[in-house]
């Protein structure tokens, strides 16, 4: 079962989002990706300059995290906009 953490840049994210948005990314959080056995399975591998990374798409927002299977946590690196996200 993976656990869900959180990088500082990812919090930040969080708090600059008006409340229902942040509401709606970590309830999407909690019901796919925490304790869950297979978080390849929401996501979607990035390639060239951010190979390694995994995204999810919530609405119109996509969150990027790392999959550690050596500890079996999944970090959200950075939350934001689908037009902002990948600058």
């Amino acid at each position: 079962m993976y656990k869900v953490r959180f990088s500082e840049r990812a919090k930040k994210d969080l708090k600059k989002m008006d409340k229902h948005t942040a509401a709606l990314i970590l309830g999407w959080i909690r019901k796919n990706l925490e304790n869950c056995e297979n978080p390849r399975a929401h996501g979607k591998a990035l390639t060239a300059n951010l190979s390694g990374t995994w995204r999810y798409r919530v609405g119109d927002y996509r969150l990027l995290a790392l999959i550690e299977d050596e500890t079996i946590t999944i970090l959200i690196l950075n939350i934001g906009h689908r037009r902002e996200i990948y600058d």
